[in-house]
């Protein structure tokens, strides 16, 4: 069990744009096909981005200020979007406008999808950026060779990290899942008094859950799952959180508030008691179940059609790893 609380200090640069920083609350195990990233995300400056994809999955939650997805889509503030992995989008243009510097916050879970790619760390990607700076130049998403070779940066880091060609698998949904928690009903938890959840969904065959948890001032409510892995963020209110059961061990008794980050193993029991009223972001992780065989739906191009004088056109900025 693992139970963070919000850290304002605690802010590193890691996007390859260098307009938002993030707070890394949670992660899983590297080098597993279920190995994550949960963060929160503040942007800092105006924010550009060419349209891309990746080969892992995203949740995303934006906490305060909407998020430009590129053509029109847009996820509004208290949204909840779905990123399948292989999924394409953007170009994204999000200037700051009105909000001042760190305003704008989001929530941003990154994950291993059902093909089994995995996810690679955040200090594989450190390491691989420092190491690839004594051969080239990052510029923007972009990966500079000294021989003139232009590559998207992921692509670059991914092949020097585990020696092969990143895969993007074909996505399993046409467009990014957008849901709008306000159109979804509470509904009461059976055997909760005081305890109400919205469920927004589940996806692809591994099953990954969202949903929303809400408690009255005093309530109590447990979640005990053997096979999935559960990941809360508070969004609202004050309690406490306490944790038992076969996994990392027990947290009693701890204090929780906004942003509090908590992990939940499988065989772990979660407890959680509302000194308020108390909203709590809940996602569930099942285990990936790899088929006999790879499917062959999957590219080995970022974006074939990406413009070659966008990528001319990138002017060098500070190395920042890139996301």
């Amino acid at each position: 069990m693992k139970i963070v609380p919000f850290d304002d200090t605690n802010w590193t640069k890691d996007h390859p744009t260098g307009a938002v920083l993030f707070q890394h609350m949670l992660k899983g195990e590297p080098g597993t096909p279920e190995n994550f990233m949960y963060t929160l995300g503040r942007q800092d400056a105006d924010f550009h981005m060419p349209r891309h994809r990746h080969n892992f999955e995203q949740i995303r939650l934006p906490v305060k200020g909407d998020m430009n997805l590129g053509r029109g889509l847009v996820l509004g503030e208290g949204q909840i979007g779905y990123f399948p992995e292989g999924l394409s989008y953007g170009p994204q243009d999000d200037p700051l406008g009105k909000a001042a510097p760190g305003e704008r916050l989001q929530l941003v879970l990154q994950f291993g999808g059902a093909s089994g790619y995995g996810f690679m760390s955040i200090e594989q990607r450190r390491k691989a950026w420092d190491e690839l700076l004594e051969h080239g130049t990052f510029v923007g998403p972009y990966y500079h060779f000294d021989n003139g070779k232009v590559q998207w940066g992921l692509n670059t880091i991914w092949e020097h990290v585990f020696g092969e060609h990143l895969k993007y698998p074909r996505p399993r949904y046409k467009n990014v899942q957008i849901a709008d928690p306000k159109r979804f009903n509470w509904l009461p938890v059976q055997g909760a008094d005081g305890v109400e959840r919205k469920f927004m969904g589940a996806f692809s065959e591994r099953g990954v859950w969202i949903e929303l948890i809400r408690m009255t001032n005093g309530a109590e409510w447990t979640s005990q799952d053997d096979r999935a892995r559960r990941l809360l963020v508070i969004l609202s209110g004050t309690g406490t959180g306490t944790g038992t059961g076969t996994g990392t061990g027990s947290a009693e008794g701890t204090g929780i508030a906004p942003l509090t980050a908590i992990q939940a193993d499988p065989g772990e029991t979660l407890h959680l008691s509302a000194s308020s009223a108390l909203e709590a972001f809940v996602i569930g992780l099942p285990p990936i179940v790899l088929p006999r065989t790879e499917s062959a739906e999957y590219d080995l191009d970022e974006m074939p059609e990406q413009p070659e004088a966008e990528q001319a056109s990138a002017q060098p900025q500070q190395p920042q790893p890139a996301a």
